[in-house]
């Protein structure tokens, strides 16, 4: 097959280049990285002088027009040019690894997932334990039946000074793919979202971060009703983590399985169906790539962000022309059961996923 040619579209001040979502193209057979976009004047000649590209743009489309890459990566964070860029690039059948979160509101999922569909254009988003080896051994544990049936599934941001609203938009994504990936689709959502110690009212909403959009909230409890019975919560508050609780763990009727997140996570297992080590003495059992008490034979120095699994991903659904796993269909429902803690606080009640609103049901506060 003839060598793909990729771009990078990066915004210098506004989310950068992400987590090294201008370096994803490096080493990879098959693919030859051509040209940058970045609408900052000294941060585009920074980055192509560092990528050693002769073909530098201010203005991604003429990028997009004149080069035609068949891959661009994405990795400006900043939320609020990913719909534009997304469409712009699947309408010219550019295929997309995106930096995370997917974007705003579940109405520009909507329009990102038509242009994707309508021009047959893949994507993958940077939800990098998704393509973790170590999620693989785990999905495999569970399989065996190393913690028998799933019962619930328990996630939390890193609820440092972002907890609340913008620690859920920002890395909660992360949390509710995985909870996808081991509950399968959550079918309703009841949450509370609270400004202090109050429910939060239409004067508590905010512009984000980050081009986040209408953001509020210090504290989120978030609970997800997932088939089979798996009960799925979602906690963060605002500066109450002295060390870092992100990632999920998962309890069954035999024993616990605990990750973080990233490329390599720490992974750990309790075979105790109590969920209490201290009532048998039962060991927690580390987790590497290579299963169940083995040592990790993976370093991270080599991918530190995580990036070539989901790119490789991506490669092979476009050469095999099928679907790719992390796709625009998991990242606009990761991206959904974000925005149904919203709209379970607006209407007082659980809301039914999929959600019949698809714009910031912050918007629609009357309060």
């Amino acid at each position: 097959m003839e060598k793909l040619r990729a771009a990078v579209i990066g915004r210098t001040g506004h989310g950068d280049y992400g987590h090294g979502m201008d370096l994803v193209w490096n080493d990879l057979p098959g693919v030859e990285l051509v040209a940058v976009a970045d609408d900052n004047k000294m941060g585009l000649a920074a980055k192509a002088k560092q990528l050693k590209l002769n073909k530098a743009y201010a203005d991604y489309r003429q990028m997009l027009d004149e080069v035609k890459p068949d891959l661009v990566s994405i990795g400006c964070r900043w939320l609020d040019q990913h719909h534009d860029i997304v469409v712009e690039a699947a309408n010219r059948g550019v295929h997309i690894y995106l930096e995370k979160p997917l974007c705003r509101t579940l109405a520009e999922a909507d329009q990102m997932a038509d242009a994707l569909n309508r021009t047959h254009t893949k994507l993958v988003i940077a939800h990098t334990t998704r393509h973790s080896p170590k999620t693989t051994v785990v999905r495999q544990m569970i399989a065996d039946g190393k913690i028998g049936r799933i019962m619930e599934l328990r996630g939390r941001g890193k609820e440092d000074q972002r907890g609340g609203g913008e620690d859920m938009w920002v890395l909660g994504s992360h949390i509710m793919d995985l909870m996808r990936i081991f509950g399968g689709n959550p079918q309703w959502c009841f949450a509370m979202v609270n400004a202090g110690d109050e429910p939060v009212t239409k004067a508590d909403v905010v512009e984000g971060n980050e081009g986040i959009g209408l953001l509020a909230g210090d504290a989120i409890a978030a609970m997800y009703g997932f088939p089979k019975s798996v009960t799925g919560y979602f906690g963060t508050q605002r500066q109450a983590a002295k060390r870092t609780r992100f990632g999920l763990s998962i309890y069954g009727t035999e024993g616990i399985l605990e990750m973080t997140t990233g490329y390599l996570p720490s992974v750990r297992y309790l075979p105790e169906p109590s969920w209490s080590a201290g009532q048998t003495g039962a060991k927690w059992l580390n987790v590497s790539s290579a299963g169940l008490n083995e040592s990790e034979p993976l370093s991270r120095d080599a991918d530190p962000n995580g990036n070539r699994p989901c790119i490789l991903e991506l490669l092979s659904a476009i050469r095999e022309n099928r679907t790719p796993s992390g796709g625009i269909d998991d990242a606009r429902a990761a991206i959904e059961m974000i925005v149904a803690v919203y709209e379970s606080h607006r209407v007082g009640g659980p809301a039914t996923i999929p959600l019949a609103n698809r714009v910031n049901p912050l918007a629609q506060l009357t309060k």
